[in-house]
């Protein structure tokens, strides 16, 4: 048996690195979706809150996926899915859809797109098409061409800063 050895200083260094950059990128509120999609063994999710819009012609968004998910490579496989942003009732459906190893499906509502499950209760919902993939780091940068929207005019967001979930209320116009 071998003993295991302390981690370096520069180990450590990058640690402490990631947790500040962690912690600094915290300060910039997120928000929170659920990307899913239709297999053949039935449907997968997952919770997301890096999402941007890339480009309104053709109408493109990103989304950021660790390399070490589970969940990515079987959505990747569909080649479509559908994006449902969380509405801030949604906080316990983003801590499922985040958690290893869970029926992350049971107890919700949802509803078939063209492109995968759909959130009941959504604030937005985009049906979304592969379009390429980057290597970036610890991570995988998603483009998907967004072929379908919608969103409801209502009901806010579930917004993710400082660790922390919430939600996002526009100022009243005088």
């Amino acid at each position: 048996m071998t003993a295991l050895s302390p981690k370096s200083d520069a180990a450590l260094e990058a640690a402490e690195t990631g947790r500040e950059f962690r912690k600094v990128l915290g300060h910039l509120p997120t928000g929170v979706v659920l990307v899913a999609a239709h297999t053949a063994s039935g449907p997968v999710g997952m919770a997301v809150n890096s999402i941007t819009s890339v480009s309104l012609d053709p109408p493109l968004v990103s989304i950021c996926v660790a390399r070490t998910s589970t969940s990515w490579p079987r959505i990747r496989s569909a080649g479509r899915f559908c994006i449902s942003v969380l509405a801030d009732h949604h906080e316990q459906t983003s801590r499922r859809f985040s958690a290893p190893g869970e029926d992350r499906f049971a107890g919700e509502t949802w509803h078939d797109e063209p492109a995968g499950p759909a959130l009941d209760g959504a604030v937005a919902r985009l049906d979304c098409e592969m379009y390429a993939e980057y290597g970036a780091g610890d991570h995988t940068i998603v483009v998907a061409r967004v072929a379908a929207l919608d969103a409801v005019e209502d009901g806010h967001a579930l917004v993710f800063f400082r660790g922390q979930y919430g939600r996002f209320v526009p100022h009243q116009q005088p």
